[in-house]
């Protein structure tokens, strides 16, 4: 059964006749990872925004968990049931890595203890060592940033992980080991991974792949 479904969902801007996603429809099930390619300018970003519950569509519907999003508190959707990873990992930079990741945790009213105890399991999952633990951002590389940042979206307890271009700031080896670690996260988890990129080698690693171009929607793989 879809996690999310997109049910014919077009997408104009105001004051703009033309629509920057058009008629889209398509489901994403738990346990499997999507990539959405496409061009600059094709709608892709704009799609993983209504997604995000971020924009609303002009016409048609996204459903999470068989649940209308147009009819669903949005700020309780973002908080708990996604989790968004992004191309400048988007890390505190005055926040250790720990702290980073207990953030959210802590949101939700999570003892600080408790706290440090879920962040170190979801650090350990994405290979970070406890010797980095007390470093900032900027004492990291590209790659540990990521995988910060991918434990940080797991610590929310989320099912659906939406990653914008997550190894667009990346070399091959730190991408080969997002994308591996993004794979595990779906195949052996359950977790449904969308990520969206203009990388062909980073989209083959998904289970099914869709292709916006001009803000159609065509399925690829």
């Amino acid at each position: 059964m879809a996690l999310l479904k997109v049910d014919n969902v077009t997408y104009r801007y105001k004051n703009s006749e033309n629509a920057a996603v058009k008629e889209v429809s398509c489901e994403f099930e738990p346990g499997s990872i999507y990539a959405i390619i496409g061009p600059s300018g094709s709608g892709k970003s704009t799609l993983l925004s209504m997604l995000a519950g971020l924009d609303h569509p002009t016409e048609g519907a996204i459903y999470y968990d068989e649940k209308n999003l147009a009819e669903m508190d949005l700020d309780v959707y973002r908080r708990e049931d996604i989790s968004m990873i992004f191309q400048a990992f988007q890390l505190f930079p005055l926040l250790t890595v720990m702290e980073n990741v207990c953030y959210p945790l802590e949101l939700m009213g999570i003892e600080t203890e408790e706290a440090k105890k879920q962040a170190v399991k979801c650090l350990e999952r994405v290979g970070i060592t406890e010797e980095k633990y007390k470093r900032f951002p900027s004492n990291l590389s590209g790659g540990e940033q990521q995988r910060v940042a991918i434990a940080r979206s797991l610590a929310s307890g989320a099912r659906l992980i939406l990653a914008d271009e997550p190894t667009g700031n990346l070399d091959v080896a730190n991408t080969g080991v997002v994308m591996e670690i993004l794979t595990g996260l779906a195949h052996k988890d359950g977790y449904c991974v969308i990520v969206v990129t203009h990388d062909m080698e980073v989209a083959e690693a998904a289970d099914e792949i869709y292709r916006i171009k001009d803000g159609s929607i065509t399925k690829m793989k």
